[in-house]
Order: structure tokens, then C-alpha cells, then sequence
């Protein structure tokens, strides 16, 4: 059997070995607490705040912005329930403004604010995922907290208009965020032109190692801490930091916005290779926002008269690695909420298969896909005629 390939970057990326060699410094001699005025301290501190300036130089934002976290979840849940207290406590509507589409960590987030006493609003989208901002400029005007829309689907890799929905929730003077977890590396992201309020990162997106993420906050006030302690981090996110993982956060953030450019390109090309070796394979595929603007890393795929899962399994067995959609739903029984908020229908929802292209991918593992897809969905069909399902 040929060697495994990897087409699962939107769920996790492996850790590159620059990030590693940055890291491992800081998991030995450099090892002290960051907050502790020693060399040892200091040499800890050192290495924390480079990751930040390296951070907030990717991105343009400042250092004294970044908040490390312990990945994309956290940093969303500090933005939305964050913003929501904050404004609370100033008397203002504590209300979350979001769409259907929105990573499950947004949506949570949304209703546990709903469970606080504030409120949650649901904007529309439209077949492609693409936020209503007719309705999104109807619910700033009554100022609420936040409105949360994420850059880039983890799906079907929809690109919103970022920077316009920017436009309408500063000249309402709501702040904006952003989940730019699948955005960042994969599309520019600037905040001198995008001028978003929080931005969520995450490191093993990118790679750096799980458990470290980061919220970008613009502006003093915006965010009520979620845990409480020692005060670090500007009091937003207190506890002893996680050095080792800012420093390889930092690192690969470097990285991916040096090579976004070349990368984006690149990973374009073997995508649609990719989309249109399936569709000759198997020409009643169905490719999921494939009329608007999409990241260049995924592509998001429903095969009528099949299942799913029994898909990824086969392509696992042929050495394949993919993905039904977002890997925070795996072992969920239901189809997928955003191909659903499409419109996208039951049955073809339950043949969806997420392939997500990243560093490593080459136009050799792109051919291999296309070779044993068209023989896997056939067999998939068989099958669920044999068993009535068909």
C-alpha cells in the first residue's frame, strides 16, 4: 500500500519543523514563569513578547493587542460572552449578532449569552454562505454588543466581505469580530485595512502545536475577563502564559503570512485540479460554494446516493485522509448546520466529503484522489443498494 496522505489541514496541520526548532528552547533552559523577575524570568518573558510582536506584525495589529489563549475556541468564546459582559456592565443591549453558518464555537457562544439574560441575533445567509448585509446594517442599528461573522468558513471555505461588514459595524460603532482561524495564512489578512475590533487565531491552523491560540483586541474596555487570577495579559486572560506555544504560535505566524502569497496561488491551482478531476470522475458531484470567492485550501464536496461516512472510510482505507466537514462535529449523526442554513438538501448533505489542501500537499497526492474516488463512490453506491438504501 502507498504511503498515507494527508488531506485534512482545515481540522489540524502538522507542526512545522522551524516552529519546532523556535519552541524547544522554551521547554528547557528557557523554562521559567514568565511573570518572575529572575533571569530565568526574564529570559521566559522575552521569548513571550517576541511571539507577540511577531503575531501582531503578521497581522497588523499591535502587540499590546494580542491575547494568547489556548486555541480558536477560547479566543471566540472571549470575544463574544467577553464583549456581551462588557457591555452589560456599561448598560448597554447585551445582545450577539451572528449568522446560522458560524463555526459551533461562535453559536455557543452566542446562546450562552442568551443564558446570561442578553440576546442572540441570527442574520441570514444566502445558498452560498454569504452573510445578508442589508440585514446585518438593520441589526447594528440597534447597537448591540458585538456582531461575530468568521472570514473564512471552515466548511466550504466561503470568503465573507469581511471588510465591508467592518465598514457598517464601525460607522454603527459596534465592535466587530472576526473568526480568521481558516483566514489567516490562506487570504490577506490586514486589520490597516480591514479595521475589525477582535480577531480569533488559532496555532494549529498554521503550524504550530494545538492548545495555543490568540484574540487580537483593539481597544481598551471592549472584553470582560472569563476567568479571573494574577491579572496577566492585561487582566483579559489571566494565568501563567503558555510560552512554549506563544513562541511557536509566533513563529508560525511569521511563517504564514510571509508565504501566503505564494501559498494561496499554489493551493489554488491544485484545488480546482482537484474540483475538476472529481467532477470528471464523477460527474453528478455537487461543489459547495464554488460560484463566489473561497479560501484556496478547501474544497467541500456532496455525492448524491451516498453516505458520507461510509466515503471517508473508504478513502481512509485507500491511504486517504479527509474529513465529513468540521472536525469540532465529528461523530454527529446530522448533517452538516451550514450546508443545511444552505438550503443544501438532507440526503445530499449526508454524502458530503471536506478535502483540505496544505504545505505538504503536492499535484501527486491531488492525481492519487482523483484516481480512486470515482471507484470508492461507486462501490459506496453498490453497497447501498445491497442494503436497501439506495
Amino acid at each position: 500500500m502507498e504511503d498515507p496522505i494527508y488531506f485534512d489541514y482545515a481540522a489540524t496541520t502538522p507542526v512545522r519543523p522551524e516552529v519546532v526548532d523556535a519552541m524547544l528552547p522554551y521547554l528547557g533552559a528557557s523554562f521559567g514563569n514568565p511573570s518572575s523577575p529572575h533571569r530565568f524570568g526574564r529570559s521566559a518573558r522575552a521569548g513571550l513578547e517576541q511571539a507577540r510582536r511577531e503575531i501582531a506584525e503578521a497581522v497588523g495589529a499591535e502587540p499590546n493587542q494580542v491575547i494568547f489563549t489556548s486555541g480558536g475556541t477560547e479566543a471566540d468564546n472571549l470575544a463574544v460572552i467577553g464583549t456581551a459582559l462588557a457591555a452589560r456592565n456599561k448598560g448597554r443591549r447585551m445582545a450577539a449578532v451572528t449568522a446560522s453558518t458560524e463555526h459551533k464555537a461562535i453559536l455557543a457562544a452566542a446562546h450562552a449569552v442568551v443564558h446570561m439574560g442578553g440576546e442572540e441575533v441570527m442574520l441570514p445567509t444566502d445558498g452560498h454562505g454569504l452573510v445578508d448585509l442589508d440585514a446585518l446594517a438593520r441589526a447594528v442599528e440597534a447597537r448591540p454588543a458585538v456582531v461575530s461573522i468568521m472570514w473564512v468558513n471552515n466548511e466550504i471555505g466561503v470568503v465573507q466581505p469581511t471588510q465591508v461588514i467592518a465598514q457598517i459595524c464601525g460607522e454603527a460603532e459596534v465592535p466587530f469580530h472576526t473568526d480568521a482561524v481558516q483566514a489567516f495564512g490562506k487570504v490577506p489578512v490586514s486589520l490597516s485595512e480591514t479595521p475589525c475590533t477582535l480577531v480569533s487565531l488559532s496555532g494549529h491552523k498554521i503550524g504550530a502545536p494545538k492548545g495555543i491560540g490568540a484574540l487580537i483586541v483593539r481597544g481598551k474596555g471592549i472584553v470582560e475577563a472569563l476567568v479571573h487570577g494574577g491579572g496577566q495579559q492585561f487582566g483579559i486572560r489571566p494565568g501563567t502564559e503558555n510560552v512554549a506555544g506563544a513562541v511557536a504560535m509566533g513563529c508560525a505566524a511569521r511563517l504564514a503570512a510571509q508565504e501566503q502569497a505564494s501559498e494561496a496561488g499554489r493551493l489554488r491551482e491544485l484545488r480546482d485540479e482537484l474540483a475538476a478531476g472529481l467532477r470528471g470522475g464523477v460527474p453528478d458531484i455537487v461543489i459547495h460554494a464554488e460560484k463566489v470567492e473561497r479560501a484556496p485550501h478547501i474544497l467541500s464536496t456532496s455525492v448524491p446516493r451516498t453516505d458520507g461516512q461510509a466515503l471517508l472510510m473508504h478513502l481512509d482505507l485507500a491511504g486517504i485522509a479527509a474529513s465529513g466537514g468540521s472536525a469540532c462535529t465529528t461523530g454527529s449523526v446530522d448533517p452538516s448546520h451550514v450546508l443545511a442554513a444552505l438550503g443544501v438538501p438532507r440526503d445530499l448533505a449526508q454524502g458530503t466529503v471536506r478535502l483540505s489542501l496544505g504545505h505538504d500537499t503536492t499535484r501527486a497526492h491531488v492525481e492519487r484522489v482523483i484516481a480512486v474516488f470515482p471507484a470508492i463512490v461507486q462501490k459506496v453506491r453498490d453497497l447501498a443498494v445491497v442494503l436497501g438504501r439506495a
